[in-house]
């Protein structure tokens, strides 16, 4: 299927022309400001050898025996060939952030968010440090054991509590709580009673058990001694301003992180909801691990939990919200996952139907009884607009109700400007987050940590693939050269606003895209998405090729009939998406991804798309390492030389170079002798073609944005709008014809220019 291919674990040797210069890639950021993704300290390699000088480290006797190397700068290098390398995994991802996850070798990073993270599951200063210290191969550097000390010393000492519908911060220490207050953020949120006697009082309760999870008992104390009663000080926060005290307090502040953990078992407040697990609802090994990590002392805690698309996210999401048995608040990023997520609730639980409500545009149920779940979307929470009644019932009941679990899925949206909303208009004892790609082009993933919680648990890609559960995916980057008439319109400086677009559209490109669809269609069976973000191209390919799309002026309706189409008959094998369908839609049966157009150089997108087709395929022994076939789902990227889209390729890779994935570079589709069977193939067709993308309006060839744009804000400050005022209008081309009031449905007639006043006659003349 193609010459001349090779495989590549970072990036291909591109072509001198293809290779943007300093001052290129500084241009280029003022249309999709990524430009603090470069790293400066990369082009100072004296700067980077010192960085990366380890030859100091002291090796001890049995090195041989120890699976990682733990360096001053906070580095942790796993051999992944040893035979330790589960258990030290297990506890690397628990205290550690992983930064890349090849085959052979895994690179982390100690910060002080992941050791927030760590102790937040149970894991103390002293067992963090000396479960370090026997794995390593060398000494542990004393800039590593300081560090870890001065990240855990002040966890648990202080909790945000949510009671009756009202935020209180909550300490065994009262020097603590005074220490918060003289940080201006935190005072000024503060709610005083009107009997307070000043600033340092407080509310003092009693409380009996273990006030700090199960910190007493492991420091050795006796039973008796941990269940006495014990004096709680705390005093109320306005619940706006949960977030920024939340932000106040973490590690990169004032370091005295927020315990959010719920005693579900012991609320007796809020009623239980009649919900179990089916018998065959049976979590593999890596969720119950990651439940466990949730709940492992017998409370829930808040935080997230990252595993790849189709690793059964939902399943976790139910599962917790089964263990914690109170009303549940799920949310998703559009109305097809809304619905996708009401069913997995129905399929793996025994809620029953009157407890379980959709609230969306089309949708507005409300569930029976004291408690239920509502599944609903993102916009829909944070839309401060006006409302119907019944939405504004609904949205009024969600502010209200006090829910025991807030489920997030594709969490990592949440940072963007309107999703954070839903953080303060929604109160909830518990808050679990779900994703696949923790990362966003902005940077402002680490907000979570405030905004939600802790990372509790992150699985590792390969790992899941050697088991069989999720897919073997071949990744391949196919290279279409420019033709040269596309090429010669590329480089013409008046042109610039349809780069894009041309090198989308360019014919090669569209002949190994059609080529690909007719080989897996036709030889393999096999069922495929082709992806594209440009709506020019999302549309010229589709109707040329006579398949069916989906893209954000699609009704919900059109989008379910078409998706059940792909699914269920054998006529309907190729789908269009535009970016609709980056997160949150489950289509099981795709194996097939072949992307036409993307969204610059953005990491997650990519990952998403390939997150469509892990979805395991055949028999579980099948899948395992070494079973039948060596690949079972194909992800193709086709890029066009010479052209801005080969960098930004390179730098959409990134995230799943460093989860492990490879990239057969293909540079050679389609075949010579299939040249004639395919589209665009004369010259005459060619031109037509380019003729069609040059007169197209600057309004029709720009990339789709959706209110669900994951990215929010940054995404809107990053693209720079092209067009006609007219276009900005949203008019589209139509035309208006205004009606007297007077006059039932009577064109107005034009005023008597003779009329007119004076300083507007010349105007008309």
């Amino acid at each position: 299927m193609a010459g001349g291919d090779g495989d590549r674990h970072r990036a291909p040797k591109r072509h001198k022309s293809s290779a943007p210069s300093k001052a290129a890639l500084v241009d280029e950021s003022a249309e999709f400001d990524y430009a603090d993704d470069f790293d400066d300290d990369a082009l100072d390699a004296n700067t980077e050898v010192k960085k990366r000088d380890f030859t100091k480290l002291e090796l001890k006797p049995d090195h041989a025996n120890r699976p990682l190397w733990a360096c001053a700068d906070g580095r942790i290098f796993l051999e992944t060939f040893s035979p330790l390398y589960k258990q030290a995994y297990d506890f690397l991802i628990a205290i550690a952030e992983p930064v890349c996850r090849p085959e052979s070798m895994h690179e982390y990073n100690l910060t002080p968010h992941s050791l927030y993270a760590a102790v937040s599951v149970g894991l103390e200063t002293s067992t963090i440090i000396s479960v370090l210290s026997k794995l390593s191969k060398t000494k542990l550097p004393r800039e590593i054991i300081d560090f870890i000390h001065g990240s855990t010393a002040n966890y648990g000492k202080v909790k945000l509590v949510l009671k009756k519908n009202r935020y209180f911060v909550e300490s065994p220490f009262p020097e603590v709580l005074s220490n918060l207050l003289n940080d201006d953020v935190i005072s000024k949120a503060r709610i005083s009673p009107e009997d307070s006697l000043g600033a340092s009082s407080f509310t003092i309760s009693k409380t009996s058990g273990q006030a700090s999870g199960h910190e007493e008992l492991l420091n050795g104390m006796d039973l008796a001694a941990a269940t006495e009663d014990k004096e709680t000080h705390s005093f109320e926060i306005d619940p706006s301003q949960v977030e920024n005290v939340k932000q106040r307090c973490l590690p990169n502040a004032l370091n005295y992180p927020m315990l959010e953990e719920y005693d579900f078992r012991n609320d007796t407040v809020n009623p239980d909801l009649d919900m179990e697990l089916k018998p065959q609802a049976r979590p593999r090994p890596y969720q119950e691990k990651s439940l466990s990590k949730m709940f492992g002392n017998g409370r829930a805690r808040s935080g997230i939990i990252v595993l790849p698309c189709g690793a059964g996210k939902s399943l976790v999401g139910v599962s917790a919200a089964c263990r914690i048995k109170k009303s549940c608040l799920c949310l998703a990023t559009n109305a097809v996952s809304v619905d996708q997520w009401a069913f997995q609730f129905k399929l793996w639980s025994t809620i029953k139907d009157d407890h379980i409500s959709r609230f969306t545009s089309d949708n507005k149920e409300k569930f029976r009884g004291m408690a239920g779940v509502v599944v609903t979307t993102y916009n829909m929470v944070a839309f401060g607009g006006k409302r119907s009644e019944d939405s504004e019932k609904i949205i009024e009941e969600i502010r209200n109700r006090e829910w025991g679990l807030l489920l997030m899925d594709e969490v990592h949206v949440v940072p963007a400007h309107m999703f954070r909303k839903v953080i303060s208009i929604t109160k909830s004892h518990c808050k679990l987050g779900l994703t696949a790609t923790l990362v966003r082009e902005d940077e402002r993933i680490t907000d979570l940590n405030f905004l939600i919680g802790p990372k509790l648990y992150e699985a590792n890609w390969l790992d899941l693939v050697k088991g069989g559960f999720i897919a073997n995916v071949q990744c391949a980057e196919v290279w279409c050269p420019m033709t040269k008439e596309f090429f010669a319109e590329y480089l013409k400086k008046e042109n610039s606003k349809k780069k894009q677009v041309l090198y989308v559209m360019n014919p090669n490109k569209f002949r190994a895209c059609e080529f690909l669809i007719r080989f897996h269609e036709q030889q393999r069976g096999d069922k495929i998405i082709v992806f594209a973000d440009n709506l020019f191209a999302l549309t010229a390919y589709a109707m040329k090729l006579r398949k069916p799309m989906i893209y954000g002026a699609t009704s919900h309706a059109e989008r379910t009939r078409i998706l059940y189409q792909f699914k269920n008959s054998p006529e309907v094998n190729t789908i269009f998406l535009s970016k609709v369908g980056d997160n949150s839609i489950d289509i099981p049966e795709a194996n097939v991804i072949i992307q036409i157009s993307s969204h610059a150089g953005s990491r997650r997108q990519e990952a998403q798309r390939l997150g469509r087709i892990l979805r395991a395929k055949g028999k579980h022994q099948d899948r395992m390492a070494g079973g039948k076939e060596e690949y079972n789902a194909f992800f193709y990227s086709l890029v066009s030389t010479d052209t801005q889209e080969m960098y930004y390729s390179t730098k959409r890779q990134q995230f799943l170079i460093d989860q492990g994935y490879s990239f057969k570079v293909i540079t050679s589709l389609p075949p010579p002798e299939e040249g004639p069977n395919l589209s665009y193939y004369t010259l005459d067709e060619q031109l037509e073609l380019l003729g069609k993308v040059l007169n197209a309006g600057d309004d029709m060839i720009g990339v789709e944005h959706l209110e669900e744009d994951s990215d929010g804000k940054a995404l809107l400050k990053a693209r720079r709008s092209a067009g006609s005022m007219s276009a900005f209008s949203g008019a589209g081309g139509r035309v208006y014809l205004e009606y007297s009031t007077k006059g039932k449905g009577a064109p107005k007639k034009p005023k008597d220019p003779s009329k007119r006043h004076h300083l507007f006659k010349k105007r008309y003349q």
